[in-house]
């Protein structure tokens, strides 16, 4: 087990919550950061489509090491991988299914969270290596369709619900068999302030005992 898979599972098992922060900047990573860790959150994706990514995934893993797991979302290559972990990120997520990508990721020693959407590419995704999948769009699928997969995927894989999640959903997608969920728009929008992050934050980790 590497140390950013141990780390991963701890927080985890504290929050099973991925923020995803698309469209934040480097000057204002820290302060969100810090904000939805103060909302209970404990896992930060910094989506590489966002301005000046890797600089905000340095910024954000050097302030929160310890208190949060800090990484990277669209990542679609090799390349790109060891981008995230030069930055010192330690979690990668990408919306597909990429063999290489998964493979370059746990030879970096970074915590593999995959895309998936059917069954075939969740399979094809463990076999590569990945270590968490994520189910995505979530809200072009049902909470019927995950409870279907789970019968045939190993039952330690925890799967993320990511797409079209809100606080009212969560126990549904639960119920279903899913362990967490990534949250996009729904917790962070670009120029947000903190006060409504930690406030949004606040209202995911709620939904999940709802």
């Amino acid at each position: 087990m590497t140390a950013a898979l141990d780390e991963f599972r701890s927080h985890f098992a504290a929050c099973p919550l991925v923020a995803i922060i698309r469209g934040v900047t480097p000057d204002e990573v820290e302060e969100i950061g810090e904000a939805l860790v103060a909302g209970g959150v404990r896992i930060i994706e910094v989506p590489l489509n966002s301005p000046d990514p890797l600089h905000s995934i340095r910024r954000l893993a050097d302030r929160l090491k310890g208190r949060a797991l800090v990484g990277a979302g669209t990542v679609l290559d090799e390349a790109q991988v060891g981008q995230v972990a030069e930055a010192g990120g330690q979690i990668v997520v990408s919306p597909n299914t990429k063999p290489s990508v998964i493979q370059a990721t746990v030879m970096a020693g970074m915590v593999s969270s995959p895309g998936y959407f059917t069954s075939s590419e969740a399979i094809a995704a463990l076999q590569a290596g990945a270590h968490v999948l994520k189910l995505f769009p979530a809200e072009g699928a049902t909470p019927a369709v995950l409870k279907a997969q789970r019968a045939v995927l190993p039952k330690d894989t925890p799967i993320l619900a990511v797409g079209g999640i809100v606080p009212d959903n969560m126990r549904d997608w639960l119920d279903a068999g899913a362990n967490g969920f990534g949250l996009g728009g729904g917790i962070y929008k670009p120029g947000q302030s903190a006060a409504d992050t930690e406030a949004n934050a606040r209202a995911y980790v709620a939904g999940l005992s709802a």
